[in-house]
């Protein structure tokens, strides 16, 4: 029965194409919007955890200056490399520490000029802020005692610089007041999460960003890696107490510095994009509302027009259950072709958009087959009315109509 039942209702759906096409519209496009916010919004997400992940592997950042706000800090003193030594060798789970002292400057070769971040650290930078050697070597220890006049540079400077050059180790460019010599050349890491470039900088050993371009011993901020399995809550409160001895800091007083979990900004911006994702799968949702109301009417509209139908089903012995079985089967029919053509488009569409916004295409399994039995669901709920009132009509009246 239940197979004769679902081929007539395929047959009376065949008999107005165009108008059940117009009907499952408001499903197809809820369907398609809530999978495409969710497939690209996961693929955001999962682009923020590996671009954090980039920035280094349990990276805390030990900055001066208590943050009130955003670019406020009070109390701002400077690091000294004594401090970072310390955490080094006081805190026992910490694996590398990299002093940092950063300036923004413009950088010359030739006739070329390029405005750029130039770093100051030492070899501990590379691998804290997982950055690799894609040609030349690192510092030696000599060149990081004395501050040697030696770079190294990532491939945005590269590219700005001297363009399609295929060597560029040995050739000296100017920051500011002195010519510094390209000893490598680093891997690309591209854009993170905020949107910047990471292979816009060159990086000189810390002695010689302080002595030729600060005139100072200060240091701009500590990245400190942990070891593999170490708490790095405890590691945090570690480092914070030792830098508290350091400062001179009494126990009323409170911290100039801020020690900085990257997990945390990794925590917080996926739970943001989790959030909109969210809100916005909400109110794509409403299409399928909207979609089911469209199912209602055209499915009235059709119980009218076929009420002789109907009266003459029910004058030959059809019972109830069998004139509300179609007409719930047609609804359900309608919404199910609507979710199966809006999933098709939305993960065709997916696909698209995450090459168009270079993020990674998350497959999701379980929001493609809810999507689909909510569409369903939409059939069953907007439909039971109209197919509850076909099988109630008196076939009297029903074969009496005009």
């Amino acid at each position: 029965m239940l197979t004769n039942t679902i081929l007539l209702a395929l047959r009376e759906l065949k008999r107005n194409v165009l108008r059940s096409f117009l009907t499952i519209l408001g499903i197809v496009i809820g369907v398609g919007a809530v999978i495409i916010l969710v497939t690209i919004g996961g693929g955001a997400t999962l682009q923020v955890k590996q671009q954090i992940a980039a920035m280094g592997s349990n990276l805390l950042m030990v900055t001066p200056g208590k943050r009130l706000g955003p670019g406020q800090s009070a109390g701002n003193i400077p690091f000294k490399e004594a401090d970072g030594q310390a955490i080094l060798r006081e805190v026992g789970s910490v694996a590398a520490m990299a002093p940092v002292a950063s300036r923004s400057l413009q950088v010359i070769f030739s006739n070329q000029n390029w405005t750029t971040q130039v770093t100051g650290s030492d070899n501990a930078y590379f691998p804290v802020t997982n950055r690799s050697l894609k040609a030349g070597r690192n510092f030696s220890d000599s060149e990081l005692r004395s501050g040697a006049a030696v770079c190294l540079v990532g491939e945005t400077v590269l590219r700005k610089l001297f363009g399609a050059q295929a060597e560029v180790l040995g050739e000296k460019i100017r920051l500011q007041k002195f010519s510094c010599e390209i000893i490598g050349v680093l891997a690309g890491k591209g854009q993170n999460t905020m949107g910047m470039d990471q292979d816009d900088l060159v990086v000189i050993p810390l002695r010689t960003l302080q002595r030729r371009l600060a005139g100072n011993q200060d240091v701009g901020m500590f990245q400190v890696s942990i070891r593999e399995g170490a708490s790095t809550d405890k590691a945090r409160q570690d480092i914070a107490r030792l830098l508290r001895e350091q400062r001179h800091l009494g126990p009323s007083d409170d911290d100039n510095f801020n020690v900085m979990d990257l997990k945390e900004i990794s925590s917080m911006l996926t739970g943001t994009t989790r959030l909109l994702t969210a809100l916005l799968s909400a109110v794509a949702a409403v299409s399928l509302l909207v979609g089911g109301i469209g199912i209602m009417n055209i499915m009235l509209v059709s119980v009218t027009e076929r009420t002789r139908e109907i009266g003459i089903r029910l004058a030959i012995g059809a019972i109830e259950r069998e004139v509300l079985l179609q007409f719930l089967v047609e609804a359900v029919v309608l919404s199910s072709f609507g979710g199966l053509i809006g999933i098709a488009l939305a993960l065709g569409s997916s696909v698209w958009l995450a090459g168009l916004l270079r993020v990674p295409f998350v497959f999701n399994g379980p929001i493609v087959l809810i999507a689909f039995l909510f569409s369903a669901a939409v059939g069953v709920i907007f439909g039971y009315f109209p197919a509850l009132k076909a099988a109630r009509m008196d076939p009297i009246e029903a074969l009496r109509y005009e």
